[in-house]
């Protein structure tokens, strides 16, 4: 009866994010071969790492690590920024990452890629940032061809799911194949970086933050520390800045002190001051800031240089007004009206609007040709004409560009070759179920009667099936020992043998060290999958994110997951290959 109740519940689904407010989903990926020790000497890069953890909101968004040599050395699966503690967990697991031979960067980008797509929240942005210092260095029994292979089929997984993959190159030794991570970038719509110092990683993880937030990094000032305080003027431009992201970029620790446009000392940290610093860097993210200039004053050590930057989080949603319904001809201006929105309600901050370029994009849907038209944005927000060139269908864009961020709206279409304007589809509404009178729910009842006699026999029959029903396809096995870095070679085992149910145990030759392993279950799924059931302790990810098995889960065919074991202090990945 309690399933027949389930089947007539409604369904429900999650809120997607405002627009104007975004939230990212982001790995990073993070190449830790050992010759990052001389390109890389201080691990500038893993301080790299960090300040993209601690630019990100302070709630909302989630963040993964891999770090790959030739295989995953480690991974951290996305993880949801809800707390300070969040933060400091995944930072912390930045500075244990261990340092190995060789490199293949499909390794790092078809891992990082996988994490995304068993991970990532549908109405958040996705990303993948690759950091590396130079080519491939393949063991043996690996050939190009087949990092090759790995590579065009992860970029092309990214790029059904819509998942930029920008890429670092460190080109230390001056031997970096700029062009591979030019075409992972280019392939999946995002930016390729390089350079030749890792003192530079900081300022460009960054700017790919706010880049692919629709964010700018705003330059404030370059210092020489001189050991004393230096004053730097830090404008808040507007009441919709929803964060201020301060980062002071140097070679050693800064020290530092803020007052807000009233003059007042502000507590660092506070409870709305994030405050975090490394050998690298430092970085004050205010929450909600007052509109205003800000004073912050930063003591460095003697001929340190410092770099200040700004990037501001926006709670802000660009809306074009809707036109109107009429009969469109060739020659006609079409009146544009735009004004921005936040947190869904029309924002009446007429600072926004003094300093913004505004643009109207109008797109031929039949010829593709795209042309940009100035608008004027005022106190009552943005507005223009355009005149419709040609008995065509178009799409029109707003866009508007501020020193610290851009916005577009959705697009609008109109057609003058048919006569007919049409504006943004929006969501069917699917209508309510009839009230059902009392004859009905007695019809219900019986036939729920009838289902769940019906069920029960086939329930017995299923169990016999399942029982006696056999496996198909074989696993790989690699145990990892987590205080050494160490793993055994892959073994392959054969699951012809199994009838019914498997356990992890039995994979493992009935090691006693691993005797906890016996309460991790595999049966057989339908379309030859197994189906995992976990009764223990230990923690199972699959891609980067931690897979609740208790009730059972489904692997397929290249599924690979991972088990981090309780009693003792290794993990075991396994994947399943027919």
């Amino acid at each position: 009866m309690l399933l027949v109740l389930l089947l007539l519940q409604p369904a429900t689904g999650s809120a997607a994010t405002p627009a104007g407010d975004p939230r990212m989903d982001a790995v990073l990926s993070v190449d830790v071969s050992t010759s990052m020790n001389e390109s890389d000497v201080n691990k500038v890069s893993f301080e790299a790492v960090k300040l993209f953890v601690d630019m990100a909101s302070v709630q909302g968004d989630k963040i993964g690590v891999v770090a790959y040599t030739d295989r995953i050395m480690r991974e951290k699966a996305l993880l949801e920024m809800k707390t300070a503690a969040d933060k400091q967990s995944l930072k912390s697991f930045i500075d244990q990452l261990d340092r190995g031979p060789y490199t293949d960067l499909a390794v790092g980008v078809n891992e990082a890629v996988k994490v995304l797509e068993n991970g990532a929240d549908p109405s958040h942005i996705p990303m993948v940032v690759l950091l590396t210092d130079g080519n491939n260095s393949l063991a043996a029994g690996r050939t190009q061809e087949q990092s090759d292979k790995e590579m065009t089929a992860a970029i092309e997984r990214a790029k059904a799911k819509n998942i930029p993959i920008y890429t670092i190159g460190l080109n230390a030794d001056g031997q970096l194949n700029k062009s591979v991570l030019d075409k992972i970038a280019g392939e999946t719509g995002a930016k390729s970086f390089v350079t030749s110092s890792a003192a530079d990683l900081p300022g460009i993880l960054s700017e790919i933050y706010a880049r692919h937030l629709n964010l700018k990094v705003v330059p404030v000032q370059e210092l020489n520390g001189n050991g004393a305080y230096q004053e730097v003027a830090i404008d808040i431009p507007n009441a919709s800045v929803k964060e201020a992201n301060i980062s002071l970029i140097s070679g050693s620790a800064v020290e530092v002190k803020l007052s807000d446009p009233q003059g007042k000392a502000v507590a660092i940290p506070s409870d709305k001051l994030v405050y975090t610093s490394s050998k690298a860097y430092t970085l004050l993210k205010i929450v909600q800031p007052a509109q205003g200039t800000w004073k912050l004053q930063v003591k460095g050590v003697p001929k340190d240089k410092i770099k200040i930057n700004l990037v501001y989080n926006y709670d802000l949603k660009l809306q074009m007004e809707p036109l109107p319904s009429k009969t469109w001809k060739r020659g006609e201006d079409v009146a544009v009206k735009a004004y921005f929105e936040s947190g869904g309600q029309k924002a009446g901050d007429a600072e926004l609007y003094k300093k913004l370029k505004a643009t109207l994009v109008a797109k031929d849907v039949q010829t593709g040709k795209s042309e940009e038209v100035p608008l004027t944005s005022g106190a009552q927000g943005i507005s223009g004409t355009y005149k419709l060139p040609d008995s065509h269908d178009y799409e029109l864009v707003v866009r508007a560009e501020d020193a610290g961020y851009v916005r577009e709206s959705d697009p609008v279409r109109l057609s003058a070759a048919s006569g007919a304007a049409q504006t943004p589809a929006t969501p069917v509404q699917t209508a309510e179920p009839a009230q059902k009178g009392p004859g009905a729910m007695v019809w219900t009842a019986i036939g729920a009667g009838v289902l769940i006699l019906a069920a029960a026999v086939l329930y017995g029959l299923s169990m016999w099936r399942k029982a006696n029903k056999g496996f198909v396809g074989q696993v790989v096995i690699e145990v990892r020992d987590e205080d050494t870095g160490e793993r055994t070679t892959p073994q392959y085992r054969k699951l012809d043998a199994f009838k019914g149910k498997f356990t992890l145990h039995q994979l493992l030759q009935l090691a006693p060290e691993f005797a906890e392993t016996k309460d991790i279950v595999f049966r057989p799924g339908a379309n030859d999958s197994l189906q995992l059931h976990n009764g223990t302790a230990c923690v199972i990810e699959k891609g980067g994110r931690v897979l609740e098995a208790a009730q059972g889960k489904e692997l397929r065919a290249g599924d690979r997951i991972r088990i981090m074991l309780g009693s003792v202090h290794r993990s075991v990945t396994l994947e399943y290959i027919k």
